[in-house]
């Protein structure tokens, strides 16, 4: 009788996964025709467009926890390596470098244009360091008294912020980059989704793992990346408004990712000993970002 009632529950949450990727599949059909019906500009439209793939990967990520409610610690720590490599490679092949020659190109010399990007750097890193202590600083009995369920417990939720606030920056970085027309902008979105997938599965395990349904723990893990494209819209329509904002939001952008990584996603990924798994995850996501900003765009 175990067994059967185990069977009956795999099958119905193998139907739930199916029907969840159905279900983002034309919602995504849907929202390509919607784009197509909005009279946005060229580079609005392109930063939006690059913002919903990025929202996509998130969701995506998050489907397999209506059929698993654990991942093995080994192959999470690997993904989340990964997605550091990503990141790393996006912020110096698709910020930093670009910034740097968008900053030359306003006539600036390669000192002063070197001096600005770095300036800006420390800036955004300073900026989501300052945000991310107003979060962490919030009181437990806040964060429990927002939620439906007070049983899950408060660092769960903070941890699940973190990553939500985290994904501001990507959004920052995919507008930036459209709204300056740069050739780099699509294979940066392309390369943030592909690094979203582990986050919306790592928001998704974890809240099921600390009590929550399947169900809920998929749908916030799926909206966790919905920042994405509102950031990156606001964004591309900021540096469309001045030429000198190019280099300066690029620059912003790549400082909050780098403190995103240093601070958060590689010390994760090695919290619970597996360096080597870690760093090899994150090799093979720089090396393939890489590829895609400099071979493919």
């Amino acid at each position: 009788m175990g067994t059967e009632t185990l069977a009956i529950g795999n099958g119905r949450m193998f139907r739930y996964a199916l029907g969840s990727l159905l279900l983002l599949a034309g919602m995504t059909l849907l929202g390509a025709q919607g784009l197509v019906w909005l009279e946005l500009e060229p580079k609005l439209m392109r930063a939006l467009q690059g913002g919903a793939i990025c929202a996509l990967g998130t969701a995506l990520g998050a489907v397999p926890v209506l059929v698993i409610r654990r991942m093995p610690q080994t192959v999470s720590d690997t993904l989340l390596g990964f997605g550091a490599g990503v990141m790393l490679a996006a912020t110096a092949f698709s910020l930093i470098v670009p910034g740097i020659t968008a900053a030359e190109n306003l006539g600036l010399t390669p000192w002063a244009a070197s001096g600005m990007i770095s300036f800006g750097i420390m800036l955004g890193a300073l900026g989501l360091f300052l945000v991310d202590r107003k979060v962490s600083g919030a009181s437990s009995e806040m964060l429990v008294g927002t939620v439906e369920h007070p049983v899950i417990p408060p660092r769960i939720w903070l941890f699940v912020f973190a990553i939500i606030a985290h994904n501001i920056p990507e959004g920052m970085a995919v507008g930036v980059s459209a709204g300056g027309g740069m050739p780099e902008a699509d294979s940066l979105a392309m390369g943030i989704a592909l690094q979203d997938v582990p986050e919306g599965l790592v928001i998704a395990l974890v809240l099921a793992g600390a009590g929550m349904s399947r169900v809920k723990a998929f749908l916030i893990g799926a909206a966790s990346g919905l920042v994405e494209p509102v950031f990156a819209l606001l964004c591309a329509w900021l540096v469309s408004l001045a030429e000198m904002l190019l280099p300066l939001g690029l620059a912003l952008a790549a400082g909050a990712m780098l403190l995103v990584v240093t601070h958060e996603v590689i010390p994760e990924s090695r919290r619970h000993g597996h360096d080597k798994l870690a760093s090899l995850g994150l090799l093979i996501g720089f090396c393939l970002m890489m590829v895609m900003d400099t071979a493919l765009a």
